[in-house]
């Protein structure tokens, strides 16, 4: 009995650590992004979602993968069609479910939130 809570609290500590909110170091591969940011700049037309894809970036691929396609957090592609702009940006910035609270600032949130809420089905 004691191995399995000893496998259950390492599998615990894997998974928090793979979603640890953002890269620290400030490094970041963004290969695919710049796609993205083409495709998605002309729902966005003053810039904002450049901005947005940027902290998207930095922040969340860990869980929801760089091109929103999901991994261990849930797939984003049609995150608008299911939440509001202030509605994802509540969730960001106090988390829900198994999505922990990110340590990003209202600014930053409020840009990925506005362009998460473009992507619908």
């Amino acid at each position: 009995m004691e191995k399995w809570w000893l496998v259950l609290c390492l599998g615990l500590v894997l998974v928090l650590a793979a979603c640890g909110g953002g890269q620290e170091d400030g490094t970041q591969d963004d290969t695919g992004s710049d796609e993205q940011t083409e495709e998605d700049a002309g729902a966005d037309s003053n810039g904002d979602a450049s901005a947005a894809e940027a902290v998207y970036q930095a922040n969340c691929t860990n869980c929801h993968g760089g091109n929103l396609e999901g991994g261990f957090g849930p797939s984003l592609t049609t995150i608008g069609s299911k939440y509001s702009a202030d509605e994802i940006k509540e969730i960001i910035l106090n988390g829900r479910g198994s999505m922990p609270q990110q340590d990003v600032s209202e600014e930053d949130a409020d840009l990925v939130a506005n362009w998460l809420s473009t992507m619908e089905e």
